[in-house]
C-alpha cells in the first residue's frame, strides 16, 4: 500500500516555501503526520524556521480535524547565524541590527514574519498554533499527549537533547517520534540528531518504522524515553 500524498496545492506550497527539507523527506513526514493524526491528537514540531514542514503537518491536521503546533524562538539556529552555512541575510531584522563604533555589527534573525506569510499563502493559518519561545520552556508547560513529535530544532547536543527530553515523553502510545537530519556518518552532518535517535531506540520505548534519507520515523511501543 502506497503512502498518502498531499494535495497538489499543498505540495506546491511546500516546494515554494523557504526551507531545507527535500521533497522525498517531506512526503515521508506527511505520511507520518497523516498516520499520527488518526489518533485524534495534536501534531507538534520543534523548529519552525519559515514554515516549510509546517505546511505538511497543518494539511494532515486539517484533514483529520486536529491541530498542528509548531515551536520556535524564530531567532535562527546556530548554523543560520551570520558567517555560517545556512545564513540567509534576507531574514535579518534590520530594526534589531546594531553597529558598534568599531564597525562590529550585531544582528538578530527573525523568521516569524516569513513563517506567517508562508502559512497565509498556503491557506493553513487556522490549523496551526505557533508557540514563539524556547522549546524547553514550552515543553515544561505542555500537559497533554501528542500524536506526533517532529524534532527539527537546534543541532547541538544541548538543544537536540533538550528537545528530546522535553517533548518525547508526550508522544502517546502508538504515536510517532520523527527526527530530522539523522546522519550516522559524521562526514555527512552533525551528530546531535543521530544521538537522540539512537537514544530513543535504545530506550526500548520507540521502534523504527521508516527511513527516508535523514528522516527517521519511530513509533512509541512502550513507556519511557
Amino acid at each position: 500500500m502506497s503512502n498518502p500524498a498531499p494535495h497538489p496545492e499543498v505540495l506546491a506550497a511546500f516546494e515554494q516555501a523557504k526551507g531545507f527539507m527535500p521533497v522525498d523527506e517531506g512526503l515521508a513526514l506527511y505520511a507520518a503526520a497523516v498516520e499520527a493524526a488518526a489518533l485524534g491528537l495534536p501534531l507538534l514540531e520543534v523548529g519552525t524556521y519559515c514554515g516549510r514542514s509546517t505546511i505538511l503537518l497543518a494539511a494532515a491536521a486539517r484533514d483529520a480535524g486536529v491541530t498542528a503546533v509548531t515551536v520556535d524562538h524564530h531567532r535562527g539556529s546556530e548554523e543560520q547565524q551570520p558567517g555560517w552555512e545556512y545564513h540567509d541575510a534576507g531574514l535579518v531584522d534590520p530594526e534589531l541590527t546594531v553597529t558598534a563604533a568599531d564597525g562590529t555589527r550585531t544582528v538578530r534573525m527573525d523568521t516569524l514574519p516569513t513563517f506567517r506569510r508562508t502559512l497565509f499563502a498556503a491557506g493553513l493559518e487556522d490549523h496551526v498554533v505557533a508557540l514563539v519561545g524556547r522549546s524547553p520552556r514550552a515543553a515544561a508547560l505542555w500537559g497533554r499527549p501528542l500524536g506526533l513529535v517532529f524534532v527539527d530544532g537546534g543541532h547541538t547536543d544541548e538543544h537536540a537533547g533538550a528537545d528530546y527530553e522535553g517533548w518525547a515523553p508526550h508522544v502517546a502510545p502508538g504515536g510517532l517520534l520523527v527526527v530530522h537530519d539523522v546522519f550516522p556518518d559524521p562526514a555527512d552532518g552533525g551528530q546531535a540528531p543521530y544521538r537522540i535517535y539512537r537514544r530513543a531506540l535504545e530506550s526500548g520505548a520507540f521502534a523504527e518504522t521508516s527511513v527516508t534519507r535523514s528522516l527517521r520515523v519511530l513509533r512509541r511501543v512502550a513507556d519511557g524515553v
